[in-house]
């Protein structure tokens, strides 16, 4: 394993996953021609695309077992045909191999769908955390923010929960936008002194669809214990300044379960009126990409632990109404025969790896690198 292990090294990882990936095509085209089936056993075998998967992304080993909902048909000759442990490890494979096509592809996008609850609002609804969906710091005549209550302990801290677009999102950056106070004198903003972000998921369903759950959710006590937070952000520093404030994660975080917490550490800016600390915000964006619906997360609370298992449809990958399937199908087939040609000179490399000739560089490496992008 070492040896598989350094030559990814070499190759790198995104690279070498891209070329595992095309183990798992299903046209079948890499399977029967550019790659050998002895060069995909190996990598089946030895789980090399959840190890780069892991690699690429430490939160994914969270994953208790894979499910594979709707399966391809099975591989033939194999050589251990039948075998349930060459067909767990198939499975695998498939699972990952998808995982990590989607997790190499690149894509920004604005990945909250909604806002669940605040740990304080000053004036609701007129303040609700609802408020920071929206980037204008005012909707109509009406000025548009989330607002804390007021404290007297500048180092007092809030905090903001969303639900992000899908149970499986990469996220790369995360922004914050404090508010400024326009109808006050002076012009004041709220900012915190500083923001860090968890992600995670919810220990219970959240439903937030209804009025009635809205409104409950957003005014009710903040209870930590209600979520599970996998990743914690470095603490970044806040501007008192008005514009939308960027802060990017050291490495893209795969959010498992699809809920954000921001923290707003300390407070800067008292109010007036009263003397008191507030924190305001007008925007919260975080950046990244929803993982496609070809993915599921279910988590399964048993006595106080959560068995997480990632569910795979293959089949939805090629069902959105908004696709035209055999236009599809016929540009990958096309992709996949030209990559099949070019995937030859790196089968004989990584077979020569293997065999202790060393790497041996290939002449066409950039028109190969074509088609691997």
């Amino acid at each position: 394993m070492g040896k598989s292990m350094d030559f990814v090294h070499w190759l790198g990882e995104d690279m070498s996953l891209k070329i595992f990936m095309c183990l798992d095509s299903p046209f079948d085209l890499l399977r029967t021609s550019a790659v050998s089936r002895s060069w995909r056993e190996f990598v089946i075998a030895n789980g090399l695309c959840k190890k780069l998967c892991l690699r690429k992304c430490p939160e994914a080993a969270s994953f208790d077992s894979v499910v594979v909902t709707k399966d391809f048909v099975e591989s033939k000759g194999t050589g251990v045909e039948g075998s349930d442990e060459w067909a767990c490890l198939e499975r695998e494979h498939r699972v990952y191999a998808s995982l990590g096509r989607d997790l190499i592809t690149s894509g920004r996008e604005s990945c909250i769908m909604d806002a669940i609850c605040a740990s304080s609002t000053d004036n609701y609804p007129d303040e609700s955390i609802k408020n920071t969906l929206e980037p204008s710091d005012r909707i109509g005549h009406r000025a548009s923010y989330w607002s804390s209550k007021g404290a007297t302990d500048p180092s007092a801290s809030e905090t903001l929960i969303y639900k992000m677009a899908s149970q499986l999102c990469l996220i790369t950056e995360l922004h914050v936008h404090p508010f400024q106070a326009y109808f006050q004198f002076g012009f004041p903003i709220y900012s915190p002194k500083a923001v860090r972000f968890h992600m995670g998921y919810s220990k219970e369903p959240l439903e937030i669809d209804d009025e009635e759950t809205d409104e409950f959710m957003d005014v009710r006590e903040y209870h930590d214990e209600m979520f599970v937070w996998t990743y914690s952000s470095p603490e970044f520093p806040m501007a008192q300044e008005n514009f939308l404030q960027k802060f990017k994660l050291p490495k893209p975080i795969l959010c498992i379960g699809g809920i954000l917490k921001v923290e707003l550490l300390g407070r800067l800016q008292t109010q007036e009126m009263d003397g008191l600390y507030y924190i305001c915000i007008n925007h919260v964006q975080v950046m990244g990409r929803s993982l496609p619906p070809v993915f599921d997360v279910e988590m399964i609370g048993d006595g106080g632990k959560c068995t997480r298992t990632l569910k795979y449809n293959p089949v939805m990958r090629y069902t959105f109404p908004s696709v035209d399937i055999s236009e599809t199908e016929s540009s990958s087939r096309s992709h996949f025969h030209r990559f099949s040609e070019s995937i030859r000179s790196w089968e004989q490399l990584i077979l020569n790896t293997f065999r202790g000739a060393g790497p041996v560089m290939i002449d066409d490496y950039d028109s190969d690198n074509e088609y691997l992008n």
